[in-house]
């Protein structure tokens, strides 16, 4: 845990030295991922991202797009981005993020673990052997205060698979139940979580016997 913690904060300060913005702008990092997005005619398109900052993004896209023109993104790992076209390029475009602080906050978040996960070992959970609960209905505590149920598909003392609805971003804190998780990825069925509680495998063995 400490090991993972000391990543996560060297993971902040090597993002915050390449992605926070200096008085002029902000510093992009290259990233790959497939997603969506929506031209203001509400024309829909697949994308790649191809770069990413919290001021703005790259992406790689089949259709033309016109200079300033509102677009809005959704990839799977970061959720969804809005903003305006700054720079139509052969092949793609430069988009421009609105956003609040709050939000910059969490894409920075989210871009500090998706930067560092190799270095998290997200392979973790497949070095502890996994159930599946007889009785995998749990609780899913969200940010804001927000309680709603889930399914425990299957658990280590590592981590978990739940089925759920519900979509918190990658990076992100939960409470499952009792333990304390940080979201590392999604499915099709719902959400990965890695638990991050220094008792957790007590917990988890005292719940499904993992």
């Amino acid at each position: 845990m400490a090991t993972t913690l000391t990543t996560l904060n060297r993971g902040a300060d090597v993002l915050n030295t390449r992605i926070v913005p200096d008085r002029r702008r902000y510093r992009r990092v290259p990233l790959t991922l497939l997603g969506r997005f929506m031209r203001a005619n509400k024309e829909e398109f697949p994308c790649k991202l191809i770069d990413v900052s919290v001021g703005g993004i790259s992406v790689m896209a089949p259709a033309d797009v016109d200079d300033g023109e509102r677009i809005i993104a959704y990839f799977d790992q970061l959720g969804g981005l809005e903003g305006h076209v700054v720079r139509p390029f052969e092949g793609g475009f430069a988009l421009a993020l609105t956003a609040t602080s709050h939000k910059r906050e969490k894409l920075a978040a989210q871009l500090t673990w998706l930067l560092n996960r190799h270095e998290l070992d997200p392979a973790d959970e497949r070095r502890h052997d996994r159930i599946k609960p007889n009785d995998g209905s749990s609780s899913l505590a969200l940010a804001g205060g927000i309680v709603i149920q889930c399914q425990v598909m299957d658990v280590s003392i590592s981590g978990a698979s739940v089925g759920t609805t519900a979509r918190p971003d990658i990076g992100s804190t939960v409470v499952l139940g009792k333990l304390r998780a940080r979201v590392v990825r999604h499915h099709d069925q719902g959400i990965g979580v890695q638990f991050i509680d220094t008792d957790a495998a007590n917990l988890v063995r005292q719940r499904f016997g993992a």
